[in-house]
């Protein structure tokens, strides 16, 4: 799939940082019975890649991503545990090498129009806006819509269920990512009904 395909997929894309491998198979089963099959798995823990292959490889109907990719190693490591996408929260020339030579499609991101041009000129079309609320939020991709009508955006960063909806109402907006629906008492406790409850809520948004 492109990344089009992915983010036009469902409205939230949750973002995962995961601490405890024992807590990945579980969370992935909870999300994707509550609708929501695309999941970023961030590379901040030591653990991150083997929990991605875990649900790569036991949680089939996922669509499982690399997030917070920022060295070209991380894309091969990626790449080994089969990862369907990848998500970073920058784009230097480096990264642009990396993402042209993966064995999966790039959601980039990106915080200034400067940026978007220069990933728009490296031929990305749909960009993560990282860290969405300080970039400006809401206004700041109503006034983004006017230069670049042909981008669009998965705004991360921030987002909360309260908010989630209006971002998803403009017209350049194709999904946002958000992780309050696994939070940490809830994965604590291993209640991953509660965890399925909040992620059908936000499958249900648009």
């Amino acid at each position: 799939m492109k990344i089009i395909d992915i983010a036009r997929l469902q409205p939230v894309i949750p973002v995962l940082t995961i601490h405890d491998i024992a807590h990945a198979v579980p969370i992935a089963r909870a999300l994707v019975s509550g609708g929501l099959r695309v999941l970023e798995i961030t590379l901040r823990t030591p653990i991150a890649i083997e929990a991605l292959a875990a649900i790569r490889r036991d949680v089939p109907e996922a669509v499982v991503g690399a997030g917070a990719l920022t060295r070209a190693a991380e894309f091969a490591a990626a790449g080994r545990a089969r990862a369907h996408f990848g998500v970073t929260p920058g784009l230097t020339a480096d990264l642009q090498a990396a993402a042209r030579g993966a064995l999966f499609p790039v959601l980039p991101g990106v915080m200034t129009p400067s940026e978007i041009i220069v990933a728009r000129q490296a031929g990305f079309e749909v960009l993560s806006l990282f860290p969405a609320v300080h970039a400006g939020g809401i206004d700041f991709l109503r006034a983004l819509a006017g230069p670049f009508p042909d981008i669009l955006f998965c705004p991360t960063g921030g987002i909360t269920r309260e908010t989630a909806a209006e971002f998803l109402a403009l017209s350049n907006v194709a999904c946002v990512g958000g992780s309050w629906f696994t939070p940490a008492d809830s994965v604590r406790e291993s209640d991953w009904s509660a965890i399925e409850a909040l992620a059908r809520d936000a499958a249900s948004l648009r």
